[in-house]
């Protein structure tokens, strides 16, 4: 019989292991099990030594050349075997500093909503300055979705996060020490820039930080990270003009403290995507619509135009309108007109992500044409609260018809086609909320603020008219053969959205 000490002293021996290593390798536990003795030291079967498996692992790294034994904390994480991966933050700290950095960028792009009126009282440039600035913002975006969108599959999500925020703090001490209109306009393209590069990759890191029971809660995060962070800082910020004599330099001062936070953070995180190569490429926008997703697109495309340009019209003109039209001098009430649409859209996207595209999408639409009749109805009656009441409804058409709008069109392409029909979605909502704003900017001297006002949400609903046509003759033409569509709430990591596929 061989002591157990014995054995253990064989196992550890690397010269024996390289002389006959089968025995090693076969699995244990068929019969030869170690068995300890009253009388004596532990023993196991003369016939093979027998270990824990531990032991068999350890004899494994030694012949493949490394110098310990695989942790399971480092199979978990992909990391190479061989080498302990201590595990720097909990993922729920981890998800925690990654949505402070994410709520970061849309905070910062919220506030300007109210501190754009206080720029132009203090500095005195024409409205059309102010719809500029606030406008050149989707400019920014949609260039850095469109080319830096895919970057972190390529790269990681740790630089794109961290590069991003860096370009973030740029646009924040712009915003911080400008002087005059024009460092603002800079300050909204870099701006833009940062949110548009980051947007994606902090969405897929929401989910891939959070622990398994946690995943829900990930996604939740990406979902109203945008759109809430634009509500939270618009409403904070003219909250701050209110109360504050230094309203700009407390939001600029907090927002930069943020957004080292979540560099800090996330450069102690864990990288959660394994490097691909085609960088490059990756790089080259790709705009394209297949052939089984164009009839969805072009019934969702007018809806999507018109509840973006409601979007833009909430922040980048009702503002300025509390003073122009109501004769308000209110930063709280500039604030809660930016707040009110997208704070309600995040609200009306969550709770309508089970229910039946189709039917969220003619109710965003119907909403979307009562939001934009409140709206003029308020401008011309010259009621506050009516234009108010008009937005929360815009917001409901926008919660609902653009998120019904990706859950139909992406579905219908095949994997290798979504980034490609996700940028030709974004390429129209984008284009919506910053070029017919900087038009409406125009039109306002010559015409007036009411008149433009007036026409810009007469458009909005000759779009979703459209919209509401070709979805009954969708559904119509469907009744007779609907294809079978994946099922719904499945996640995709664009943007935080739900749709009907996982790739």
């Amino acid at each position: 019989m061989t002591t157990y000490n014995e054995v253990k002293k064989r196992l550890y021996s690397p010269r024996r292991a390289r002389e006959d290593p089968a025995p090693y390798n076969k699995p244990a536990g068929d019969g030869q099990e170690r068995r300890r003795s009253t009388n004596g030291p532990r023993t196991v079967s003369d016939t093979r030594p027998e270990s824990s498996h531990r032991f068999t692992q350890m004899l494994r790294v030694r012949r493949s050349g490394h110098g310990t034994a695989p942790s399971s904390s480092a199979a978990t994480a992909g990391q190479p075997t061989g080498r302990r991966s201590h595990r720097r933050m909990s993922p729920t700290l981890e998800m925690a500093g990654a949505a402070v950095g994410f709520m970061s960028l849309y905070l910062a792009a919220g506030a300007l909503t109210p501190l754009l009126v206080l720029y132009k009282q203090q500095w005195s440039f024409p409205a059309t300055m102010l719809t500029l600035a606030f406008a050149v913002y989707a400019l920014g975006f949609l260039v850095a979705v469109l080319t830096l969108g895919s970057l972190s599959d390529h790269i990681g999500r740790r630089p794109v996060i961290i590069g991003a925020l860096m370009v973030q703090l740029v646009s924040n001490f712009l915003f911080l020490t400008g002087s005059d209109v024009s460092w603002v306009v800079a300050g909204r393209v870099i701006q833009g820039i940062a949110s548009g590069a980051a947007t994606a990759a902090f969405t897929a890191a929401l989910v891939e930080f959070a622990p398994p029971h946690k995943k829900r809660l990930g996604t939740i995060l990406g979902s109203i990270g945008l759109t809430g962070g634009l509500a939270a800082g618009s409403l904070l910020a003219g909250v701050a003009i209110q109360f504050t004599p230094s309203a700009n330099t407390i939001a600029f001062v907090s927002l930069i403290v943020l957004s080292v936070l979540g560099i800090i953070v996330t450069a102690l995180s864990r990288e959660t995507a394994t490097r691909t190569p085609g960088t490059l490429r990756s790089m080259i926008p790709r705009v394209a619509m297949p052939p089984a997703a164009r009839r969805e697109f072009a019934g969702a495309a007018p809806v999507v135009a018109a509840v973006w340009m409601l979007a833009g019209l909430s922040g980048g003109l009702a503002p300025s309108l509390v003073r122009s039209v109501f004769h308000l001098d209110s930063g709280f009430l500039n604030g809660l007109t930016g707040f009110i649409a997208p704070a309600v859209s995040v609200v009306i996207g969550l709770s309508f992500a089970r229910i039946d595209p189709r039917h969220a999408m003619t109710t965003g639409i119907y909403a979307s044409i009562a939001g934009a009749v409140g709206i003029s109805g308020g401008v011309l009656g010259g009621s506050l609260v009516l234009m108010i009441i008009g937005q929360a409804l815009a917001g409901v058409g926008f919660g609902a018809s653009f998120t019904a709008a990706l859950r139909l069109i992406i579905p219908r392409a095949a994997a290798h086609q979504r980034a490609g029909v996700v940028a030709g979605i974004y390429v129209v909502a984008y284009l919506a909320f910053g070029v017919p704003i900087i038009i409406e900017g125009q039109l306002a001297g010559p015409l007036g603020d009411i008149t433009a006002v007036v026409g810009y949400s007469a458009l909005t609903v000759v779009f979703a008219l459209l919209s509401l046509a070709a979805q009954f003759r969708i559904s119509h033409q469907y009744k007779r053969n609907d294809p079978e569509l994946p099922e719904n709430g499945q996640e995709w990591p664009v943007a935080g959205v739900k749709v009907g596929d996982s790739s």
